[in-house]
């Protein structure tokens, strides 16, 4: 009787084991599958070989769960580098889930190293997601781990995965030029080109300040449909879909514990910050154009407390327990 026991619980377990053997087998051949597609989809990107376009990024080891992510936006239709069309960094905490943003306005007058007094988007064409890294280090004393690079090619398949139903806008105005498509006033949902323009979109009375607010409320409501469990099965096809539009020295396993975290943690409205902050700034005109000449300690103690108060509260929280 023992022994019809034990040979039931080793073929039970046996069977066991190789239904998880068969159901991760499954599972990666799924991802494999769902990320060729996303190649398939992607054409051929101008990133397709992370880490080959620019040189060596220097990036501080993230300490203590924080990790700061910088994030360029370039537009390549004319084939050089350039400058910099969107520059933001990308706060996560993984202790609290706490996802931020700051944008950083293409116009802000800093010293770039080596380099001199320019417009904070320069730093990039003179010297890749490092020289951003230094730039902003010596102008603003924060710290960046990682970067992204986004060639806008790719963003409107990117968001038609992410969010297929499209995101909600409210137009204010016609907006058309140099966007290539007209968008007409009023509440609508705008899909991948759409949304390109939306955010791209700068001739107006607010020029550049309300492109960033644009940027901080489309990237919001991405969040919110990207961290679900239908974008968590479709991430390996967003993956293969962005790859060759995104240079990165993101790791897989970093990307997949930030998502994993976005999704499993409790559900928090992104924070967003712009700088230079209101009332630190004033327009000039200077050898390299108009710039918005800021002032500099006030806006660097306004991106550090930005990126900081979570830090504290979780520095907090343990010293009361």
């Amino acid at each position: 009787m023992k022994k019809r026991e034990r040979r039931t619980k080793r073929k039970w377990l046996r069977n066991l084991f190789l239904l998880i053997v068969i159901l991760i087998v499954g599972i990666i051949g799924y991802c494999i599958y769902q990320y060729n597609q996303g190649l398939s989809e992607a054409n051929n990107g101008k990133f397709k070989k992370d880490g080959a376009t620019y040189d060596l990024f220097k990036g501080a080891e993230p300490k203590f769960g924080v990790i700061n992510i910088l994030l360029i936006g370039t537009d390549t239709r004319g084939g050089d580098r350039g400058n910099s069309d969107t520059l933001m960094i990308a706060h996560y905490n993984q202790d609290t889930n706490q996802l931020k943003l700051a944008s950083i306005m293409r116009d802000t007058y800093v010293e770039i190293p080596e380099h001199g007094m320019r417009k904070i988007n320069a730093a990039f064409a003179y010297g890749g997601p490092e020289l951003v890294r230094k730039t902003i280090k010596q102008n603003f004393d924060v710290d960046v781990n990682y970067y992204a690079v986004t060639d806008f090619e790719g963003f409107s398949k990117i968001v038609d995965i992410i969010a297929p139903k499209g995101i909600e806008a409210d137009i204010p105005y016609e907006m058309s030029y140099g966007i290539g498509m007209t968008l007409h006033p009023g509440k609508q949902v705008l899909h991948g080109k759409e949304i390109l323009g939306y955010v791209r979109f700068r001739h107006d009375r607010l020029s550049d300040f309300g492109r960033v607010e644009r940027q901080q409320e489309v990237i919001s409501k991405i969040k919110e449909q990207a961290f679900n469990i239908q974008s968590l099965v479709k991430l390996p096809k967003i993956l293969g879909v962005a790859d060759p539009y995104i240079d990165t020295n993101v790791d897989t396993s970093t990307i997949l514990s930030i998502g994993k975290g976005l999704l499993t943690g409790k559900n928090k409205k992104m924070e967003t910050l712009r700088i230079p902050i209101q009332d630190s700034y004033v327009d000039r005109n200077v050898d390299v154009g108009a710039v918005l000449s800021i002032d500099v300690d006030q806006n660097k103690q306004a991106l550090k407390d930005f990126l900081s108060q979570d830090n504290d509260s979780v520095a907090s929280k343990e010293t009361q327990e």
